[in-house]
């Protein structure tokens, strides 16, 4: 396959931008990895970049069983069988979580496949042009911080709410997206005032809006 010079970088753009998620994401991730240069990108994986070699695999800086995989096909259309191949990987080397990084978009019937088997494993679907910048990078992205467990049951004590009564946010916004956020959990999002200062507020991450009875 031939590669161009603008294919090349667009690997790495996307490569790197991947493991600034993950890292922001609380994976363990080296700073060497995201401040490798397009030259030492080039050295390690070749000119002719192979996207299954950019494949990475990460633990939680908390939690090191708590894994995920970056799978990047080679091929740009993507099945129910490759899907099935990459489930049968994930449950033979424990990994709960995948990220596919695709060239074009997911079939429907491949897309049905992963949602069947989320309650068992969690595979999410980036496509490269998803990753050719850095949503959080932007000067209009206010800094995000997911809530734990813990955090959740304080602040809804704290302001006498249920969780239904926060402000929502989709699972497919793309800063959500972004930072893998899923149906239940809160985030809290720090926004400047010239006026207030820093302040915060809450959502709740949910799938669709419920429709008023």
């Amino acid at each position: 396959m031939f590669f161009s010079e603008e294919e090349t970088t667009r690997l790495y753009t996307v490569h790197k931008n991947s493991l600034k998620m993950l890292r922001d994401r609380g994976y363990e991730v080296e700073d060497s990895e995201i401040q490798l240069t397009r030259a030492n990108f080039i050295a390690k994986y070749g000119e002719h970049v192979k996207r299954e070699d950019l494949e990475v695999q990460k633990a939680m800086q908390d939690n090191s069983s708590d894994k995920i995989i970056v799978f990047y096909p080679n091929n740009n259309k993507i099945g129910v069988q490759n899907i099935r191949s990459y489930i049968a990987r994930m449950r033979t080397e424990s990994f709960k979580r995948a990220i596919l990084i695709l060239q074009k978009k997911l079939a429907s019937q491949a897309r049905d496949c992963i949602n069947e088997i989320s309650s068992l494993c969690l595979i999410e679907v980036f496509l490269e042009a998803e990753l050719l910048f850095n949503i959080k990078e932007h000067d209009l992205v206010p800094p995000h911080q997911l809530l734990t467990t813990a955090e959740k049951k304080k602040l809804l004590a704290k302001y006498t709410v249920s969780e239904s009564q926060l402000p929502r946010i989709f699972v497919t916004d793309p800063v959500a997206k972004y930072y893998g956020l899923r149906r239940g959990q809160v985030v809290k999002i720090t926004r400047k005032s010239e006026t207030a200062g820093d302040y915060a507020t809450y959502r709740l991450t949910i799938m669709f809006l419920v429709a008023k009875q």
